[in-house]
């Protein structure tokens, strides 16, 4: 039986906890996840995904607002004397004392083909891009953020207008197989770990507010994927006719007016804009105080209009 401590918090990790729930010869002996954090217009104290699951299954949970500080807690992982700790967009960082727990490693499910897009926001950061490929990495956790050696990889295959839910759902469900497939490697000595070439290393930052504003001066593919790749967060925005409006979904045209910032026309497909280079259709939109509609509906609302200048 390999005896696992599961660390993990958001829904993108839930599918990999029921798998390994379900697996016989993996026990899970406890999750450790994040505080309840408030959530929602009406700042509501909300549980963990992860945290929900585990009640739910029986599974005892572990809360902490910061485990390499909490001595207490890693006094009770020590008692529990786990094989693996497994770690999944748990959202801190272990400490060495951590690390040392236990008896054979700790496995990280890192969504990216490290060592490329080592960080906190590797879907995003792929989108925006514009990489054709990513995947999962399983890897040693060690002191050096996501710089552990690599178990096991499995490619993802992203087309022109995946957008970061849609990623995040696929890594979602192609997890729990890697997962479990890496843990009975390394505890049966089948998996022999590899380094990761510190030279091809790059590093995947979070955006911010300040990244959500669109710049018309740059390329329709450019724009197109910076908004495909933020509709979690911090979700692209630009301002027509006055107001400032959220893009939920564009598509690239053939068109080669390349005008930047205006507007080439509006029909039942959209509302379609010039850039630097190419122009791109904006079909779905949020206005202020507004839920998500399409652009053109929006546009007749709104009174947008061809030849009218956008991001001013």
């Amino acid at each position: 039986m390999i005896n696992i401590v599961y660390m993990a918090t958001p829904e993108i990790a839930v599918k990999s906890l029921d798998e390994l729930n379900k697996c016989e010869d993996i026990n899970i002996l406890a999750v450790v996840t994040q505080i309840d954090r408030p959530k929602g217009r009406g700042n509501k104290l909300t549980p963990p995904p992860v945290k929900v699951f585990a009640l739910n299954n029986n599974i005892p949970v572990f809360q902490t607002e910061k485990i390499s500080k909490d001595e207490g807690l890693i006094n009770k992982l020590k008692e529990l004397k786990p094989d693996f700790f497994v770690t999944f967009a748990f959202g801190q960082i272990l400490s060495e004392e951590v690390l040392k727990i236990p008896k054979y490693s700790t496995v990280n499910l890192h969504a990216s083909l490290l060592p490329k897009y080592r960080g906190a926001n590797p879907i995003q950061r792929c989108l925006y891009n514009g990489d054709k490929k990513t995947g999962i990495t399983t890897m040693l956790t060690v002191l050096e953020l996501d710089a552990g050696d690599i178990c096991e990889v499995e490619e993802i295959d992203i087309n022109e207008n995946m957008t970061d839910l849609e990623l995040t759902k696929e890594i979602s469900e192609k997890s729990p197989k890697i997962i479990c497939s890496t843990l009975r490697g390394l505890y049966l000595n089948k998996i022999k770990p590899i380094k990761q070439n510190p030279n091809e290393a790059t590093t995947a930052k979070k955006f911010n507010k300040n990244d959500a504003m669109i710049d018309w001066t740059k390329t329709a593919k450019e724009i197109h994927n910076q908004i495909r790749s933020m509709l979690t967060f911090p979700t692209a925005c630009t301002i027509l006719n006055g107001k400032t409006v959220k893009i939920m979904e564009t598509r690239l045209t053939d068109s080669k007016f390349s005008s930047p910032a205006k507007i080439v026309k509006v029909s039942k497909d959209g509302i379609e804009i010039g850039t630097k280079e190419g122009c791109i259709l904006i079909t779905k939109v949020k206005p202020e105080s507004k839920g998500i509609m399409s652009a053109y509906d929006y546009a007749n609302g709104a009174k947008i209009k061809p030849d009218m200048e956008v991001g001013e």
